[in-house]
Order: C-alpha cells, then sequence, then structure tokens
C-alpha cells in the first residue's frame, strides 16, 4: 500500500516520529492524542494506534472462545503483531501509512 501524501510542515513530522511511533504500542496510543493535540501527524498515528488497540481487545474476547476462537485468535495476533511493527516502522520513517481495513475508520474518531 503506498504512503498517503499530506500537505503538512516535515517539521511537525520530524518533531512528533518517535511519539507518533509509539501508538502502535499497545496503550501508549494515548501519548500522542492527549499530549500532541496540535500535530497532525501525531494525531493520524495515534488515532490508528486506537483502532489496533480496540483490534487487539476483539481478539482476546476472541480467543476465549475454544478451538475455533483459539486458531481464530493465534492468526489474529499474528497479523495483529505485524501490522504494529509495520505501523511504527512507517511512523519512525515520517510516512503517512494508512491500516489495511482499518485505517478508513479513524476519520470517524474526534
Amino acid at each position: 500500500m503506498e504512503p498517503i501524501a499530506h500537505p503538512i510542515s516535515s517539521k511537525d513530522m520530524e518533531e512528533n516520529k518517535f511519539l507518533a511511533a509509539l501508538s502502535y504500542v499497545w496503550v501508549l496510543f494515548l501519548l500522542p492524542l492527549l499530549l500532541k493535540k496540535d500535530s497532525l501527524y501525531a494525531q493520524f498515528h495515534g488515532k490508528q494506534g486506537l483502532l489496533i488497540f480496540i483490534a487487539w481487545i476483539v481478539n482476546m474476547v476472541i480467543s476465549m472462545i475454544p478451538i475455533l476462537g483459539w486458531i481464530v485468535g493465534f492468526f489474529g495476533f499474528v497479523a495483529l503483531f505485524i501490522t504494529s511493527i509495520i505501523g511504527f516502522i512507517k511512523a519512525l520513517q515520517g510516512e503517512w501509512w494508512e491500516l489495511p481495513f482499518l485505517g478508513k475508520y479513524k476519520d470517524q474518531i474526534k
């Protein structure tokens, strides 16, 4: 998937790369959402981190279902783990990378 082009200053991106990357680490998505409300870059990745966090919670609930839930939960865990790593790396590289499947919902988060 191609990175999204956004008209923001590279200064915003450079200053907030690390905090944006932390968005993809469990509940640390709260840091950019609460601390960098003026940064479009940090907010973009923070909202995506929130979506991944919600997906983790849903995956944990599914994993509680015996046998089929365990299988689906395992593959969900692998997919979310890989997606989190990719998001972390893309944020550090300064890319506006949209999550597959979930990324379209980030605009609904205020």
